[in-house]
Protein backbone atom coordinates (compact mmCIF):
# COMPACT_ATOMS: atom_id res chain seq x y z
CA UNK A 1 0.00 0.00 0.00
CA UNK A 2 1.15 3.46 -0.72
CA UNK A 3 -0.72 6.79 -0.57
CA UNK A 4 -0.08 9.99 -2.82
CA UNK A 5 -1.89 13.32 -2.19
CA UNK A 6 -3.06 15.84 -4.36
CA UNK A 7 -2.69 19.59 -3.20
CA UNK A 8 -6.41 20.55 -2.38
CA UNK A 9 -5.70 19.00 1.23
CA UNK A 10 -2.54 18.00 2.42
CA UNK A 11 -3.10 18.33 5.70
CA UNK A 12 -5.49 15.95 6.35
CA UNK A 13 -3.44 13.38 3.69
CA UNK A 14 -0.75 14.04 5.97
CA UNK A 15 -3.24 12.85 9.40
CA UNK A 16 -4.07 9.55 7.35
CA UNK A 17 -0.29 8.56 6.71
CA UNK A 18 0.39 9.48 9.88
CA UNK A 19 -2.22 7.39 11.30
CA UNK A 20 -1.51 4.01 8.73
CA UNK A 21 2.18 4.68 9.85
CA UNK A 22 2.44 5.75 6.14
CA UNK A 23 5.15 8.24 4.09
CA UNK A 24 3.46 9.99 1.08
CA UNK A 25 4.72 9.17 -1.85
CA UNK A 26 7.05 11.59 -3.30
CA UNK A 27 5.87 13.07 -6.51
CA UNK A 28 5.32 16.36 -8.41
CA UNK A 29 2.48 18.45 -9.14
CA UNK A 30 2.61 22.01 -10.60
CA UNK A 31 1.17 24.42 -12.71
CA UNK A 32 2.65 25.95 -16.07
CA UNK A 33 2.69 29.29 -16.08
CA UNK A 34 -1.17 29.13 -18.17
CA UNK A 35 -2.41 27.24 -15.79
CA UNK A 36 -2.07 23.48 -17.02
CA UNK A 37 -1.27 20.97 -14.99
CA UNK A 38 1.76 18.91 -14.92
CA UNK A 39 2.03 15.75 -12.79
CA UNK A 40 5.23 13.43 -11.97
CA UNK A 41 5.18 10.41 -9.97
CA UNK A 42 8.94 10.28 -8.24
CA UNK A 43 9.19 6.92 -7.43
CA UNK A 44 8.60 3.45 -8.20
CA UNK A 45 5.24 1.90 -7.61
CA UNK A 46 4.53 -0.71 -10.43
CA UNK A 47 3.05 -3.29 -9.14
CA UNK A 48 1.52 -1.31 -5.96
CA UNK A 49 -2.03 -0.86 -4.63
CA UNK A 50 -2.69 3.08 -4.75
CA UNK A 51 -4.26 5.32 -2.77
CA UNK A 52 -5.01 9.14 -4.32
CA UNK A 53 -6.42 11.27 -1.83
CA UNK A 54 -8.04 14.51 -3.10
CA UNK A 55 -11.12 16.67 -2.43
CA UNK A 56 -12.74 18.30 -5.13
CA UNK A 57 -12.80 21.72 -3.00
CA UNK A 58 -12.75 25.12 -4.26
CA UNK A 59 -10.80 25.64 -6.69
CA UNK A 60 -12.97 22.38 -7.92
CA UNK A 61 -12.05 22.79 -10.92
CA UNK A 62 -9.00 22.85 -11.02
CA UNK A 63 -8.47 20.35 -8.20
CA UNK A 64 -11.12 17.61 -10.67
CA UNK A 65 -8.30 17.96 -12.98
CA UNK A 66 -5.77 17.51 -11.14
CA UNK A 67 -7.30 14.52 -9.50
CA UNK A 68 -7.99 13.20 -13.06
CA UNK A 69 -4.48 13.35 -14.53
CA UNK A 70 -3.03 11.80 -11.58
CA UNK A 71 -5.03 9.23 -11.55
CA UNK A 72 -3.77 8.60 -15.39
CA UNK A 73 -0.12 9.33 -14.28
CA UNK A 74 -0.70 6.54 -11.50
CA UNK A 75 -2.23 3.97 -14.23
CA UNK A 76 0.42 4.55 -17.00
CA UNK A 77 2.80 3.81 -13.73
CA UNK A 78 1.62 0.20 -13.83
CA UNK A 79 0.19 0.74 -10.19
CA UNK A 80 -1.91 -2.54 -9.19
CA UNK A 81 -4.76 -1.35 -8.30
CA UNK A 82 -5.87 2.74 -7.80
CA UNK A 83 -8.11 3.86 -5.25
CA UNK A 84 -8.98 7.55 -4.87
CA UNK A 85 -10.35 8.56 -1.91
CA UNK A 86 -12.14 11.49 -2.26
CA UNK A 87 -12.73 13.21 1.35
CA UNK A 88 -15.26 15.81 -0.39
CA UNK A 89 -16.99 14.57 -3.63
CA UNK A 90 -17.21 18.16 -5.59
CA UNK A 91 -20.28 18.69 -8.63
CA UNK A 92 -22.14 16.18 -6.53
CA UNK A 93 -25.32 18.81 -6.05
CA UNK A 94 -26.23 18.12 -9.51
CA UNK A 95 -27.28 14.48 -9.32
CA UNK A 96 -30.44 15.24 -10.92
CA UNK A 97 -32.14 17.56 -13.48
CA UNK A 98 -34.65 19.64 -11.56
CA UNK A 99 -34.96 22.24 -14.79
CA UNK A 100 -35.15 21.16 -18.38
CA UNK A 101 -31.59 21.48 -20.18
CA UNK A 102 -29.28 20.72 -17.34
CA UNK A 103 -26.32 19.02 -16.98
CA UNK A 104 -26.04 15.88 -14.10
CA UNK A 105 -22.76 16.99 -13.68
CA UNK A 106 -22.38 14.12 -10.76
CA UNK A 107 -22.89 11.21 -13.38
CA UNK A 108 -19.91 12.85 -15.52
CA UNK A 109 -17.27 13.45 -12.81
CA UNK A 110 -18.17 9.57 -11.91
CA UNK A 111 -17.93 8.77 -15.68
CA UNK A 112 -14.27 10.77 -15.76
CA UNK A 113 -13.14 9.05 -12.06
CA UNK A 114 -13.28 5.62 -13.66
CA UNK A 115 -12.35 6.71 -17.32
CA UNK A 116 -9.05 7.66 -15.71
CA UNK A 117 -8.50 4.92 -14.47
CA UNK A 118 -9.59 4.40 -11.22
CA UNK A 119 -10.86 1.25 -9.34
CA UNK A 120 -11.97 2.01 -6.39
CA UNK A 121 -13.74 5.34 -4.75
CA UNK A 122 -14.16 6.16 -1.05
CA UNK A 123 -16.28 9.38 -0.45
CA UNK A 124 -17.73 10.50 2.56
CA UNK A 125 -21.60 11.45 3.02
CA UNK A 126 -22.24 11.82 -0.80
CA UNK A 127 -24.89 14.53 -0.91
CA UNK A 128 -26.77 11.64 -2.29
CA UNK A 129 -26.68 7.79 -2.01
CA UNK A 130 -27.49 7.06 -5.47
CA UNK A 131 -24.62 9.04 -7.04
CA UNK A 132 -23.06 5.25 -6.09
CA UNK A 133 -24.77 3.77 -8.75
CA UNK A 134 -23.48 6.64 -10.97
CA UNK A 135 -20.18 4.72 -10.88
CA UNK A 136 -19.48 1.15 -12.60
CA UNK A 137 -16.63 0.39 -9.80
CA UNK A 138 -16.69 -0.45 -6.30
CA UNK A 139 -18.12 2.93 -4.11
CA UNK A 140 -17.44 3.12 -0.28
CA UNK A 141 -18.93 6.16 1.54
CA UNK A 142 -18.35 6.69 4.75
CA UNK A 143 -20.65 8.16 7.21
CA UNK A 144 -19.89 11.13 10.18
CA UNK A 145 -22.72 10.38 12.01
CA UNK A 146 -20.98 8.25 14.31
CA UNK A 147 -17.80 10.71 14.78
CA UNK A 148 -20.76 13.41 15.45
CA UNK A 149 -22.67 11.07 17.91
CA UNK A 150 -19.73 10.61 20.07
CA UNK A 151 -18.70 14.28 19.98
CA UNK A 152 -22.21 15.39 20.80
CA UNK A 153 -22.29 12.84 23.85
CA UNK A 154 -18.81 14.07 24.88
CA UNK A 155 -19.12 18.08 24.31
CA UNK A 156 -23.05 18.53 24.74
CA UNK A 157 -24.25 17.77 28.49
CA UNK A 158 -28.47 18.71 28.08
CA UNK A 159 -30.64 16.47 28.54
CA UNK A 160 -32.99 17.87 26.29
CA UNK A 161 -31.63 17.27 23.18
CA UNK A 162 -33.38 16.94 19.71
CA UNK A 163 -32.38 16.04 16.32
CA UNK A 164 -33.15 19.22 13.52
CA UNK A 165 -33.45 18.13 9.76
CA UNK A 166 -32.69 21.47 8.19
CA UNK A 167 -35.36 20.35 4.85
CA UNK A 168 -37.28 17.58 3.67
CA UNK A 169 -33.93 15.80 2.16
CA UNK A 170 -32.02 15.90 5.59
CA UNK A 171 -34.67 14.04 7.56
CA UNK A 172 -32.76 10.49 6.85
CA UNK A 173 -29.66 11.47 8.31
CA UNK A 174 -31.51 13.93 11.50
CA UNK A 175 -33.32 10.55 12.25
CA UNK A 176 -29.98 8.55 11.84
CA UNK A 177 -28.24 10.50 14.66
CA UNK A 178 -31.32 10.75 16.49
CA UNK A 179 -31.55 7.41 17.09
CA UNK A 180 -28.22 6.86 17.76
CA UNK A 181 -28.43 9.74 20.53
CA UNK A 182 -32.10 8.26 21.19
CA UNK A 183 -33.84 11.69 20.97
CA UNK A 184 -36.70 13.05 18.53
CA UNK A 185 -36.80 14.37 15.00
CA UNK A 186 -37.95 18.14 14.01
CA UNK A 187 -38.31 19.55 10.77
CA UNK A 188 -37.34 23.01 9.04
CA UNK A 189 -39.93 23.54 6.37
CA UNK A 190 -38.01 25.72 3.86
CA UNK A 191 -38.48 27.49 0.33
CA UNK A 192 -35.82 28.33 -2.09
CA UNK A 193 -37.41 31.39 -3.70
CA UNK A 194 -34.04 31.31 -5.72
CA UNK A 195 -30.48 29.05 -6.19
CA UNK A 196 -28.49 30.29 -3.02
CA UNK A 197 -31.42 31.72 -0.86
CA UNK A 198 -33.74 29.83 1.35
CA UNK A 199 -36.56 30.81 3.29
CA UNK A 200 -37.83 29.03 6.41
CA UNK A 201 -42.01 28.62 6.13
CA UNK A 202 -42.36 26.35 9.35
CA UNK A 203 -40.84 24.01 12.01
CA UNK A 204 -42.89 20.89 12.48
CA UNK A 205 -42.02 19.45 15.47
CA UNK A 206 -41.54 20.81 19.55
CA UNK A 207 -38.50 22.48 19.85
CA UNK A 208 -39.49 25.19 22.76
CA UNK A 209 -36.99 24.77 25.31
CA UNK A 210 -34.97 22.31 23.95
CA UNK A 211 -31.29 21.89 22.72
CA UNK A 212 -31.63 21.59 18.96
CA UNK A 213 -28.57 19.51 16.75
CA UNK A 214 -28.98 20.81 13.19
CA UNK A 215 -27.03 17.52 10.93
CA UNK A 216 -26.46 18.58 7.27
CA UNK A 217 -23.69 17.22 4.62
CA UNK A 218 -22.90 20.54 3.10
CA UNK A 219 -22.42 24.07 4.31
CA UNK A 220 -22.08 26.55 1.68
CA UNK A 221 -23.16 30.48 1.95
CA UNK A 222 -24.31 29.48 5.16
CA UNK A 223 -27.96 30.66 3.99
CA UNK A 224 -30.20 27.76 5.02
CA UNK A 225 -28.41 27.08 8.36
CA UNK A 226 -28.87 30.44 9.79
CA UNK A 227 -32.09 30.94 8.74
CA UNK A 228 -33.10 27.21 10.06
CA UNK A 229 -31.19 28.40 13.40
CA UNK A 230 -33.17 31.86 13.85
CA UNK A 231 -36.39 30.30 13.21
CA UNK A 232 -35.53 27.86 16.22
CA UNK A 233 -34.63 30.29 18.67
CA UNK A 234 -37.98 32.11 17.66
CA UNK A 235 -39.74 29.07 18.15
CA UNK A 236 -38.09 28.70 22.23
CA UNK A 237 -35.32 26.21 21.35
CA UNK A 238 -32.83 26.67 24.32
CA UNK A 239 -29.39 26.46 22.44
CA UNK A 240 -28.68 25.58 18.39
CA UNK A 241 -25.56 23.18 17.32
CA UNK A 242 -24.88 22.39 14.04
CA UNK A 243 -22.96 19.80 12.29
CA UNK A 244 -21.85 19.47 8.93
CA UNK A 245 -19.77 16.76 6.79
CA UNK A 246 -18.78 19.12 4.11
CA UNK A 247 -17.48 22.99 5.24
CA UNK A 248 -17.25 24.99 1.76
CA UNK A 249 -18.05 28.15 3.64
CA UNK A 250 -18.21 29.64 -0.04
CA UNK A 251 -18.22 34.07 0.71
CA UNK A 252 -19.22 35.73 3.39
CA UNK A 253 -20.60 32.59 5.05
CA UNK A 254 -17.56 32.57 8.49
CA UNK A 255 -18.84 36.00 9.10
CA UNK A 256 -22.82 35.25 8.76
CA UNK A 257 -21.80 32.00 11.13
CA UNK A 258 -20.23 34.13 13.66
CA UNK A 259 -23.57 36.86 13.86
CA UNK A 260 -25.84 33.86 14.10
CA UNK A 261 -27.49 32.76 17.19
CA UNK A 262 -25.16 29.18 16.40
CA UNK A 263 -24.10 28.51 19.72
CA UNK A 264 -21.28 25.99 18.01
CA UNK A 265 -20.90 24.69 14.13
CA UNK A 266 -18.42 21.64 14.12
CA UNK A 267 -17.31 20.50 10.61
CA UNK A 268 -15.20 17.84 9.72
CA UNK A 269 -11.70 18.92 7.73
CA UNK A 270 -12.83 17.43 4.43
CA UNK A 271 -12.00 20.52 3.35
CA UNK A 272 -9.26 22.45 4.03
CA UNK A 273 -10.70 24.87 6.58
CA UNK A 274 -8.43 26.05 8.93
CA UNK A 275 -7.17 29.48 8.01
CA UNK A 276 -10.61 30.29 7.01
CA UNK A 277 -11.91 29.49 10.63
CA UNK A 278 -9.26 30.48 12.63
CA UNK A 279 -11.26 34.48 13.73
CA UNK A 280 -14.53 32.43 14.58
CA UNK A 281 -14.92 31.01 17.77
CA UNK A 282 -18.19 29.35 17.64
CA UNK A 283 -16.75 26.84 14.55
CA UNK A 284 -14.99 23.92 15.72
CA UNK A 285 -13.21 21.49 13.07
CA UNK A 286 -13.50 17.91 13.88
CA UNK A 287 -11.00 15.71 11.89
CA UNK A 288 -12.15 12.66 9.83
CA UNK A 289 -8.47 11.28 9.57
CA UNK A 290 -9.17 8.30 11.66
CA UNK A 291 -11.78 7.22 9.97
CA UNK A 292 -10.64 7.50 6.62
CA UNK A 293 -7.32 5.69 7.41
CA UNK A 294 -9.13 2.79 8.98
CA UNK A 295 -11.49 2.56 6.01
CA UNK A 296 -7.87 2.66 4.07
CA UNK A 297 -6.69 0.47 5.72
CA UNK A 298 -9.43 -2.21 5.98
CA UNK A 299 -9.50 -1.57 2.34
CA UNK A 300 -5.78 -2.64 1.66
CA UNK A 301 -6.04 -5.65 3.66
CA UNK A 302 -9.53 -7.06 2.19
CA UNK A 303 -11.23 -6.82 5.60
CA UNK A 304 -15.14 -5.05 6.06
CA UNK A 305 -15.84 -1.57 5.84
CA UNK A 306 -19.11 -1.62 7.11
CA UNK A 307 -18.28 -2.31 10.62
CA UNK A 308 -16.84 1.61 10.30
CA UNK A 309 -20.81 2.92 9.79
CA UNK A 310 -21.37 1.45 13.79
Amino acid sequence: MKILTGNSNKNLSSKIAKYLKEKLVNSNIRKFKDGEIYVEINENIRGNNIFFIQSVSSPANDNLMEMLLCIDALKRSSAKNITAVIPYFGYARQDRKVVPRTSISAKLVSNLITQAGADRVVTVDLHAGQIQGFFDIPVDNLFTTPLFARHIKKKIKSKNIICVAPDVGGVERSRALGRILNVGLAIVDKRRPKPGQSQVMNVIGDVKGKTCIIVDDIIDSGGTIVNAAKALKQRGAKDVYVYISHGVLSGDAVKSIKNSPIKKLVITDTINNENKVRSAKNIEILSISNLMGEAIRRISNSTSVSFLFK
